[in-house]
């Protein structure tokens, strides 16, 4: 058996196929939150032109959620603004990072551009070593690259069983966004 040591700050990776990985980092951001700590989640996809129900929530629990993205970069027609915003995210998010004013930092779907090429995984892994001890770090995402994968201190990966869009059936209000 390992003996526990004191506090510090983790790096949790919540990634896969399946569903529920920024609900994972959503309920983390709550519980700290509860706790009275000071929390941020930056979203590297979403856009903030939707109101996604994470983002009423969190409006009125007065907790920090910042979509800086332009949604499904997948179907996108214009490639280079979508580097440009996600490269803003990374930068707002190395300046709350460096910040030592948070406790808990999510970057949601940082996985992407990363995949993508727009972020390079040994800049975003330097980051994350060079915060300040106490800060955790949630990071979420499909296919993250092995490199995070083995810096990370905590992995989890989503797997899909069994998914309703395989019936024909969309994404609920309340359950998906």
């Amino acid at each position: 058996m390992v003996e526990a040591k004191g506090r510090r700050g983790l790096v949790v990776l919540n990634t896969g196929n399946g569903k529920g990985k920024t609900t994972a980092a959503l309920g983390i951001l709550m519980r700290a939150w509860g706790r009275g700590m000071k929390v941020v989640m930056l979203q590297f996809i979403k856009a903030s032109h939707h109101r996604f129900g994470e983002h009423k929530a969190a409006e009125k629990m007065g907790v920090e959620v910042i979509p800086m993205g332009r949604g499904f970069t997948w179907l996108s027609k214009d490639l280079d603004r979508d580097k440009a915003m996600a490269r803003a995210c990374w930068e707002e998010a190395v300046r709350r990072l460096r910040s030592g004013e948070y406790d808990i930092v999510v970057l949601d779907e940082i996985t992407y551009p990363i995949r993508y090429g727009w972020l390079d995984v040994g800049e975003v892994i330097d980051a994350l070593a060079s915060r300040p001890p106490h800060v955790h770090v949630v990071l979420t995402g499909r296919n993250a690259p092995q490199e995070l994968v083995d810096f990370a201190d905590l992995v989890t990966e989503m797997r899909e069983v069994k998914h309703p869009f395989k019936q024909g059936i969309r994404a609920q209000p309340g359950l998906e966004y």
